[in-house]
């Protein structure tokens, strides 16, 4: 028996809770997955109660599996931008929780451009204005709450991300809080100040009375209350966006590194030695904040990546998509020309087109199923070669390998697509559950469980490695195809 960090780990399709020991092994693991809704084109939202049940049934299928350990402390990683509203005098929730992907809020982020407020946000913020961030979303939240700019300018409304409504959960309303990570991608955010900033607040019409207190992604925040097999009285020791809680699971703490996390959508993100904002259609962001020290960051945000997959299942009538895609791509050498540009909702990072939407093209008579399904999986490793010769360009130092993780990371083929298409190493992280690390990692420093990062970067990590093994001529080739592709479904 030992003392353990319980991570939670809060996500778009799944939500996980582990147990994380002094050696940073995973000793026990459960999931839940909550369900997704998409009332109209564009729009997808999720029941704020769902998520909460899910972070619930988790942790005790957790708790219950080890029993006997002894748990010291808990971290929360999350799905980020999403955002919802509930009661702050009894927690309900006021409508769904409007996720990352969603673009209901478009037409307000329209109005800020049409008002030239593009380049003003993005010097306070690092953020481009886009439907996904979180800002547009409580706007609309308020707009659609009966009286609830009234009721939040008076404190009534609680306006916050997953991390601020878990750990409200978790602690029987008495925290209300979110961490550097989160706040930064809510567009409300001043990365210069790390604080909310009262002008942009204006503008949105977001009281800051209704927003979380902003704190350290390392450091007690709160304290459990019991809750089925969890626990009252424990530290509530780190929060943590999930792209974030990634590439600290990485051990990834210095400029040069760079991973991608292939999820629903994939996030790229490297650390930068100071504070410099992209001038190429990146975000510049918070890599995570701990006491003395906040570390920022290039990222770009891929709306659509291993939901390709999930879509293709669809269409195709699969029972279990990602095996049976890998296994259908693998029937033939590449896709034989045939390019899918998966813009369901828009492309996001480095293009940054919210009307953009989905083609398919280079279809002939010889066309199957096999090279679509490769075309779906090359489609995730070009966008990201889109985000990492920009975040080369920009990161100030040389970038000589791809960190990886993710669920569609498991997929071999695509590992080695995406080594071949960027031509450098890929370097696959074989847990599942990397971001849940991460945030234990932060969990850990800050009741000195682990000392330092470089305690944390001796730890243990499996990992396998892909080599680029396509010339650079025949690369290029591949490129240019996916990039005129690309041209085509650009609306901006």
């Amino acid at each position: 028996m030992g003392s353990f960090i319980l991570a939670i780990d809060q996500g778009t399709t799944n939500t996980k809770a582990v147990l994380v020991d002094l050696q940073g092994r995973i000793v026990a693991r459960a999931s839940c997955s909550p369900g997704i809704s998409y009332p109209q084109p564009a729009w997808v939202e999720q029941d704020p109660m769902e998520l909460w049940d899910s972070v619930r049934q988790a942790v005790d299928k957790c708790i219950l599996t080890e029993s006997n350990r002894s748990i010291i402390a808990l971290a929360i990683t999350n799905q980020r931008e999403t955002v919802m509203a509930w009661e702050h005098q009894t927690g309900s929730p006021l409508g769904p929780a409007v996720i990352w992907q969603c673009h209901r809020s478009a037409d307000f982020c329209r109005q800020l451009e049409e008002k030239g407020l593009e380049e003003f946000l993005r010097e306070r913020t690092g953020l481009t204005i886009d439907p996904m961030f979180s800002g547009s979303k409580m706007r609309w939240l308020l707009d659609n709450i009966k009286s609830g700019q009234q009721r939040a300018e008076v404190g009534e409304i609680c306006l916050g991300t997953v991390d601020s409504w878990v750990l409200w959960n978790l602690t029987g309303g008495k925290s209300f809080a979110c961490d550097y990570t989160n706040a930064s991608r809510t567009q409300l955010f001043n990365i210069h100040k790390l604080d909310w900033d009262d002008q942009i607040l204006e503008i949105f019409g977001i009281p800051r009375i209704a927003l979380p207190k902003p704190c350290l992604s390392s450091g007690v925040v709160g304290i459990t209350i019991p809750i089925g097999a969890l626990p009252g009285g424990l530290p509530i020791a780190s929060l943590i966006g999930d792209s974030h809680a990634a590439l600290y699971g990485h051990a990834g703490f210095l400029p040069g590194a760079i991973k991608a996390t292939y999820g629903t959508g994939t996030s790229l993100m490297t650390p930068i030695p100071s504070l410099a904002l992209s001038q190429h259609g990146l975000s510049t962001t918070i890599a995570w904040g701990k006491a003395g020290k906040t570390t920022f960051a290039l990222e770009g945000n891929i709306y659509v990546s291993g939901a390709v997959v999930q879509w293709l299942g669809q269409v195709f009538g699969l029972k279990d998509p990602v095996a049976e895609v890998e296994a259908m791509a693998a029937q033939v050498e590449d896709s034989e020309g045939v390019y899918f540009v998966p813009a369901f909702v828009g492309l996001g990072a480095p293009h940054w087109d919210m009307d953009a939407r989905g083609l398919i093209s280079g279809l002939t008579r010889g066309s199957n199923s096999a090279h679509l399904a490769h075309a779906a999986l090359e489609s995730i490793a070009y966008q990201v070669r889109d985000v990492f010769d920009v975040m080369s360009g920009e990161a100030g130092v040389p970038l000589e390998f791809l960190f990886a993780d993710g669920g569609a990371s498991h997929n071999n083929l695509l590992m080695q697509f995406q080594a071949n298409i960027i031509g450098k190493p890929v370097i696959r992280n074989l847990s599942a559950d990397l971001s849940a690390l991460g945030a234990a990692y932060l969990a850990g420093e800050a009741i000195g469980m682990w000392p330092s990062e470089t305690a944390i970067q001796e730890l243990y990590r499996p990992q396998e490695r892909f080599e680029p093994k396509l010339p650079l001529e025949e690369r290029e080739r591949y490129y240019a195809g996916w990039k005129h592709a690309v041209r085509q479904v650009l609306v901006k």
